[in-house]
């Protein structure tokens, strides 16, 4: 038994903020401001100008896709191409015996060169190995020569096919990334979300919701995360959504959800110039982006995934695909009316009115990216060159969502950006435009409860009470008093799960596959 004395952040109906905490056996037995008599004499630990606040939770990333290239090299900060080809350089000659190599987060907008590095400068550096590098969005790539000559037959008459350059786009990208799925071993695979889980442990997260099923044979993959998932036995807790359109695949691994992007991507992204909206861009390229289905195959989906039981997610960031995912939702919906469905719309960057009232008046919840908010890879003078003044101030409205209320929650759609709930919380309350700003305490409810709401895991976990299992974070300073701009100094300073320190989950590879295979764990 442990008692918390300082402030505590609990998130609860009213954001009370409470002087003690007790734990006892991973439970929050008390919370309040006056300590009952029995629990005077109980080990305390003085939290002096730090604070409690529930475990955070990622809502939206892909977990295979993140372990792998947090493995491998980030680009994410260099400033030119030639800085790029470097560091590629230096991966080459530091990789041993790999055949093939990953690289990710190239932008043509945070480069002085305003274009993403070419298939003849890796080829340069990188000549004779397969090299891919992931453009920061994660919704396109740069192949090398190598690579290129291997895959031709697969992608030369796939839409996003580029061979002067080596960016490959849609279709064209996604069978690039079934190949180099493919070549992974398992173990390193295993090894790599071990690795990568610890370190989102380290940000506070306790919680994460992955997207799964980016072309294993037989969506291995999906299988394997789920293995991994319930495998885990220091507290983090993996919820698993398969991206795929038949409801079977669900099913069949006794999955309650289904969806992500991928398969379940109803558009692009603004970066790749192919999210679907319904006015053309207005740059020189124009054209209104890529959606990938029509109504017809997207609401018999939903329906057949409704009808089943099962909750549903799918990746809309224009504004035309945001519209088909709300009219997809809201058929699946009358034609089998269910209350708690928990259905959700992943990203949400460009919504419309009448889709933002078909998400209030049927309870559909948004796992969204504030980190996109004035986003270095993806800046608004960017997004403006491409979309106008007008649409561009329109992007991400928090603020409206929250007025409708619709449950907001927060995710960091990693690879795409790093899980940091902080730098989550300080885009939300710190948005340029203020008018879509939310306030502290809306922002750590998104980053806490509600993510917990979105797999119905808020009566176990999501904020400090009574009852409640005790996953807290230890924040260096309080969320609620410093100023706003200083809120992206805050460091998470440690995660309890359980009652417990965070204790990492690396261990031997076959046991924990194992003791997945027939644990009870959820996932």
């Amino acid at each position: 038994m442990i008692c918390y004395k300082g402030k505590v952040l609990t998130v609860d109906s009213n954001d009370t903020v409470a002087g003690y905490l007790v734990e006892d056996k991973g439970r929050i037995v008390y919370v309040g401001n006056e300590l009952p008599e029995q629990y005077k004499n109980v080990q305390t630990v003085e939290l002096g100008k730090k604070v409690l606040v529930p475990a955070f939770v990622d809502t939206h990333q892909h977990m295979a896709s993140f372990s792998t290239f947090h493995a491998g090299l980030n680009v994410m900060d260099a400033e030119s191409n030639e800085e790029i080809a470097q560091m590629v350089k230096e991966f080459v000659q530091s990789s041993g015996n790999k055949k093939t190599l990953i690289a990710f987060g190239a932008s043509p907008y945070s480069v002085k060169e305003g274009r993403l590095i070419s298939r003849e400068e890796l080829d340069k550096v990188c000549p004779d190995k397969e090299i891919m590098v992931v453009k920061y969005d994660g919704h396109a790539c740069i192949i090398n020569s190598k690579l290129l000559d291997k895959l031709k037959g697969k992608v030369s008459k796939l839409r996003g096919y580029h061979e002067d350059t080596g960016e490959m786009n849609q279709e064209a990208f996604f069978e690039c990334s079934n190949y180099i799925t493919n070549s992974l071993s398992i173990i390193e695979l295993f090894k790599n979300m071990q690795s990568a889980i610890d370190f989102q442990a380290s940000h506070g997260i306790g919680c994460i919701h992955t997207v799964s099923g980016v072309g294993f044979t037989g969506n291995l993959d999906i299988t394997f995360e789920k293995i991994f998932a319930k495998s885990l036995t220091n507290g983090f807790q993996v919820r698993v959504f398969p991206q795929s359109m038949n409801v079977d695949v669900a099913l069949k691994r006794k999955l309650p959800r289904i969806g992500g992007c991928f398969e379940c991507a109803l558009d692009g992204c603004f970066g790749s110039h192919d999210a679907a909206m319904n006015e053309p861009y207005i740059d020189s390229l124009g054209g209104d982006g890529v959606l990938y289905y029509d109504d017809k195959k997207v609401i018999d989906f939903c329906k057949k995934a409704n009808r089943a039981g099962l909750q549903i997610e799918m990746h809309a960031i224009g504004d035309k695909a945001f519209d088909q995912a709300c009219r997809a939702l809201k058929a699946a919906l009358d034609d089998y009316p269910r209350k708690d469905h928990r259905h959700g719309i992943i990203h949400d960057c460009l919504p419309t009115e009448e889709g933002i009232k078909i998400c209030r008046d049927y309870n559909i919840q948004m796992p969204v990216q504030s980190a996109f908010i004035n986003w270095k890879q993806e800046p608004d003078e960017y997004l403006e060159s491409i979309m106008g003044k007008e649409r561009t101030e329109r992007l991400n409205p928090l603020r409206t969502f929250n007025e409708n209320g619709i449950v907001v929650s927060c995710g960091s759609d990693a690879p795409c950006t790093s899980p940091d709930p902080i730098v989550w919380i300080d885009k939300a309350v710190n948005n340029m435009n203020q008018s879509q700003a939310v306030s502290v305490q809306e922002a750590l409810r998104m980053c806490t409860y509600n993510g917990y709401y979105v797999t119905f895991d808020e009566k176990e976990r999501g904020s400090l009470e009574a009852g409640k299992i005790a996953d807290m974070v230890v924040l260096s300073d309080d969320l609620y008093s410093v100023e706003k701009k200083d809120i992206k100094n805050i460091k998470v300073e440690g995660l309890i799960l359980s009652g417990k320190k965070y204790e990492s989950c690396r261990e031997n590879v076959i046991k924990a596959v194992i003791r997945g295979m027939f644990s009870g764990n959820m996932a």
